[in-house]
């Protein structure tokens, strides 16, 4: 396990402690700052809406809600994809009801002709919009992440299922628990057998952050997406995953969807080379669900902890590096 470098332990709020190197407990807890980050975060950082290749005729679409506004996420009739607003100034009313990617329904794209458009951008199938006026780049944002899933044939493989679960809980307690692995012995035991979890590395980068971990077996090639013998679980600030898979050819991405300040909802998508997915990818599927459902009691047990007031700041550990630049990240959204 990659170790904690001195160098990393800058603070990450101005009332910082000695002792102390997280995000006050408050920022997870007062609605204000849920509601300062429907602009300060989601308002201004690129955000992941859904898949290409299940909007793949014009006309097709999906909705999203991002920070606090309503989309709508359209195949175009040049096969553009592109996003606006879900509001019409003519009625005052959705130019069309919410509406599931993985249900996608159809409109004539000339409906938006006088919607207010929305920036959109790609990685692969992968779609995302920015709501700022004047945003970074998607490239910019994403970095390297951008060059690692375009080398991969994502468009090639069919979305196979949705799993959706409401948790109670701010959304950033379950992000960092996603973004490393220390609690992964106690809490996750079955997953771990054949996992060499003492050689996994983690790597950081200015938006997006990846658990590499390998497995105890040599694994069939045709049993995964990219070339390398390892896992991958990527993180895109500032809530969206990328979960290359060990075992599977496939992989899967997280939203994890802020409802308020103590609900989230995660969004589980899995994709595999054919949308009718075989016994043994749905077999993977549930011990996928497994793990979700194991850090959805550990998350809540530390969402219960943190509205009691009790810790006012808490102390990152030696091996928390990803946790540490998550709350950084927040930080500086915030004092933006």
């Amino acid at each position: 396990m990659t170790q904690w470098e001195h160098a990393r332990t800058k603070p990450v709020s101005p009332d910082i402690t000695e002792k102390s190197n997280a995000l006050p407990a408050k920022y997870f807890t007062e609605p204000e700052t849920f509601e300062m980050e429907k602009d300060k975060v989601f308002g201004r950082y690129w955000v992941y809406a859904g898949h290409a290749n299940c909007i793949d005729e014009p006309g097709q679409f999906f909705t999203r809600s991002v920070g606090g506004r309503d989309l709508v996420v359209v195949r175009g009739k040049d096969g553009d994809v592109e996003a606006f607003e879900n509001f019409s100034a003519r009625t005052g009313s959705p130019v069309v009801e919410e509406t599931s990617m993985t249900d996608p329904g159809r409109v004539d794209p000339a409906e938006f002709e006088r919607a207010e458009s929305v920036r959109v951008d790609s990685i692969g199938p992968l779609y995302f919009v920015n709501l700022s006026d004047d945003p970074p780049s998607l490239a910019e944002q994403a970095g390297v992440l951008k060059e690692r899933l375009e080398s991969l044939p994502l468009e090639e493989y069919e979305h196979g299922c949705r799993v959706v679960s409401e948790v109670e809980c701010n959304w950033k307690v379950f992000a960092g628990n996603y973004s490393e692995c220390d609690h992964c012995q106690a809490n996750h035991q079955d997953w771990i057998t054949g996992i060499e979890l003492a050689d996994s590395e983690l790597e950081v980068n200015d938006y997006h952050w990846v658990l590499h971990y390998t497995h105890d077996e040599d694994i069939e090639d045709d049993l995964r997406i990219h070339d390398e013998r390892e896992a991958q679980f990527h993180y895109f600030w500032p809530n969206f995953t990328v979960n290359m898979y060990g075992t599977a050819d496939g992989y899967g991405t997280y939203i994890i969807d802020p409802i308020d300040t103590g609900r989230f909802r995660l969004i589980a998508d899995y994709y595999f080379r054919d949308g009718d997915l075989t016994e043994e990818e749905r077999e993977f599927v549930r011990t996928s669900r497994q793990l979700q459902e194991e850090d959805f009691e550990l998350v809540e047990r530390q969402w219960a902890g943190l509205k009691t007031g009790a810790l006012a700041q808490a102390q990152l550990g030696p091996n928390e590096h990803t946790v540490h630049k998550l709350h950084r990240l927040a930080q500086e959204a915030y004092d933006a």
